[in-house]
């Protein structure tokens, strides 16, 4: 199945199609608002899409919440680190507004939090690894991990091209290297406008797994992102992670970050449907 399409309605930003069932409001327009809404509702209908999801400033939760959209997590200063974030979840099917594995999912959360001082168990890289920020040259070794790791995304990350196109607008990518070989590898997804960054696509090939690349990547890129920030100017970073993962839940949770929500049957990753957990710190936080 084609990866969904994103397409602007007005001037906001919509991702939307099939494999999702699906679609999301990535980015709203203030002067969008509150007519966006009916349009959605109209996208939804005519394509038979099960939900929206909508990332919206708290100043339009009221013109939301009256056309029947809820609060699933909500990020403090996510726009500028002056207004809070909101994730807003509208539904057209029972099934799809409550997880079916409601109660390891909390597990998941528990242990997180539960493990979330333990912040110095993380050992040294080995001999022969090394980490570093991506380049164009790395693209096609990116694409095949990501084939590798995901028989199917919400984005296309398993094209070289298209992750060549995000590497050159909008997107830092990081990857960990064994005696040279590209084994893990993560990205940090810029929004310039509102001052935050989404730490996501991060993935790690069977044979090296549990290893701690992830929580090794994540403070890595860390690090870069500080490094760079006079230019950046990031106020918040913030993940949406496999919900039934206890490995990226505990690796944001030992990081610094908050949990802020579920979303239930949000994201569609290799062959079905996933609900995802909000995670967020402060930049330097």
């Amino acid at each position: 199945m084609q990866p969904d399409v994103i397409a602007r309605m007005g001037e906001s930003l919509v991702q939307h199609g099939p494999l999702n069932g699906r679609a999301y409001l990535m980015h709203l327009a203030p002067q969008d608002c509150p007519r966006i809404i009916s349009r959605l509702d109209r996208l939804a209908e005519d394509n038979g899409y099960t939900k929206i999801f909508a990332k919206v400033p708290a100043s339009a939760k009221q013109d939301f919440e009256a056309a029947e959209y809820r609060v699933e997590a909500c990020v403090p200063g996510f726009f500028n680190g002056n207004e809070d974030g909101l994730f807003m979840g509208r539904y057209f099917a029972d099934w799809r507004r409550v997880a079916a594995d409601a109660e390891i999912l909390k597990d998941v959360i528990r242990t997180a939090k539960a493990k979330a001082s333990q912040t110095s168990g993380r050992n040294p890289l080995p001999p022969g690894w090394e980490l570093d920020r991506l380049g164009r040259q790395h693209t096609p070794d990116m694409a095949a991990l990501y084939s590798a790791v995901f028989d199917s995304y919400p984005f296309p990350i398993h094209d070289p091209a298209y992750l060549r196109e995000t590497m050159e607008s909008h997107v830092r990518y990081y990857g960990a290297f064994q005696s040279g070989r590209l084994a893990a590898l993560c990205s940090a997804e810029i929004d310039g406008e509102n001052g935050c960054a989404e730490m996501t696509d991060f993935a790690t090939l069977p044979d090296f797994r549990g290893q701690g690349l992830a929580a090794h990547l994540l403070g890595f890129m860390h690090g870069d992102l500080e490094q760079n920030n006079d230019a950046l100017n990031l106020k918040t970073l913030f993940t949406i992670a496999r919900a039934a993962s206890y490995g990226m839940n505990i690796t944001f949770a030992r990081a610094g970050y908050e949990f802020a929500g579920t979303l239930p049957n949000n994201t569609q990753i290799s062959g079905g449907l996933e609900s995802m957990n909000v995670w967020h710190a402060p930049m330097g936080g």
